[in-house]
């Protein structure tokens, strides 16, 4: 089985290119940000992993995908090999897209400071729910 699944922030705006032929595809190219879950001295927090998306998947990360926002990917690994033109065999590493979701909502910037009362953000862009808030009332049941 090959399965992926990942969740961190965009390096950067998503690169996209157009396929040649009768109908084009969207191929959009684009780096998270996956921050390691344990930290040694010296070594990088994050892991910085390729993805590409195809099609419409492609045309909603060039549309809606900005640098620094928290995505979440389903997807598998494809590994790819070239040889340049000296003759020195290259090897790369995608994950390709099978789905894409935003993970964090659209007003919460990873930059934001201050939140509600009732909750608070955690570094993943999960939020801790404070439980001694009681918000049965709003509920219609």
């Amino acid at each position: 089985m090959n399965k992926v699944i990942l969740m961190g922030r965009l390096a950067k705006d998503p690169e996209v290119r157009y396929s040649q032929g009768a109908e084009p595809l969207t191929v959009a190219r684009y780096t998270l940000a996956v921050n390691r879950r344990f930290k040694r001295q010296g070594e990088p927090e994050a892991d910085f992993i390729n993805c590409v998306s195809f099609g419409k998947a492609g045309e909603f990360a060039e549309r809606y995908f900005k640098k620094g926002q928290m995505v979440s990917v389903i997807g598998r690994l494809q590994i790819r090999s070239w040889d340049d033109k000296a003759g020195k065999k290259h090897w790369a590493t995608d994950v390709i897209i099978e789905e894409q979701y935003f993970a964090e909502s659209k007003g919460s910037g990873h930059n934001t400071q201050s939140k509600s009362n009732e909750s608070q953000e955690c570094p993943d862009g999960f939020y801790l729910i404070d439980e001694s808030v009681d918000d049965d009332d709003d509920l219609p049941f």
